[in-house]
């Protein structure tokens, strides 16, 4: 897709906001936002417009982190509070890739933890990061209690559920309503990620992507 002369000035304007990194250390980056915000897009032009700028980029999303099936949906298929509690495996997310890329950490790291077509748990040869590097996560529930610290910058991309919904139904064929009962399981639980954490506050910057060719600073 080509870029809008105006998303890509916001995109530079969040690149250039990013800190540097020690000569050691790598930068962690979460872009955050609900289904059909935007994130992966985001999160792949951001790192494109860092490597213009000459930074090395390490991209991993969080949907390569999921629990197996039989954790994902221990509290029913529909529960929403299954979706937000047991969807993505944390802690493999921590050991394979924010604490090695993290402060004093290794940088060898493993991108992928789990395969979503087939269920299973991952455990790929380690990569070994560019020192000083920044690494680009994309996924939901970013700002949660448990890995709101290990972000060094973070982008909450904040887009209404009515449009949300719409561009779910769009790419997945889902019901446009996002107060219909088939999509309650995914937008309960991000009203109550919300109500719990109020992402928006804990976010660096907050990002209007309601209009992707025009995104703006909140």
């Amino acid at each position: 897709m080509t870029l809008s002369a105006r998303r890509r000035r916001l995109l530079d304007q969040v690149a250039g906001l990013v800190p540097d990194a020690s000569d050691a250390d790598c930068v962690r980056v979460g872009v955050d936002g609900v289904d059909g915000s935007g994130k992966t897009v985001f999160a792949d032009e951001l790192a494109e417009r860092l490597r213009a700028l000459g930074r090395a980029v390490v991209r991993v999303s969080v949907d390569d982190f999921h629990h197996v099936r039989a954790v994902r949906y221990r509290r029913g298929r529909a529960s929403p509070e299954g979706f937000w509690l047991d969807s993505f495996d944390y802690d493999r997310l921590r050991s394979y890739v924010l604490d090695p890329l993290g402060p004093g950490g290794s940088r060898r790291y493993r991108p992928r933890g789990h395969d979503l077509a087939t269920d299973g748990v991952l455990d790929p040869p380690t990569q070994v990061a560019a020192a000083g590097c920044v690494l680009v996560v994309d996924g939901l529930f970013l700002h949660r209690d448990e890995l709101v610290g290990v972000w060094d910058f973070s982008v909450f991309l904040d887009v209404p559920f009515a449009t949300t919904a719409a561009r779910m139904a769009d790419r997945d064929g889902t019901n446009p309503d996002p107060e219909h009962p088939s999509i309650r399981r995914y937008v309960q639980a991000q009203r109550g990620y919300f109500a719990s954490c109020n992402p928006a506050s804990r976010a660096t910057v907050v990002v209007d992507n309601t209009e992707p060719h025009a995104p703006s600073l909140r």
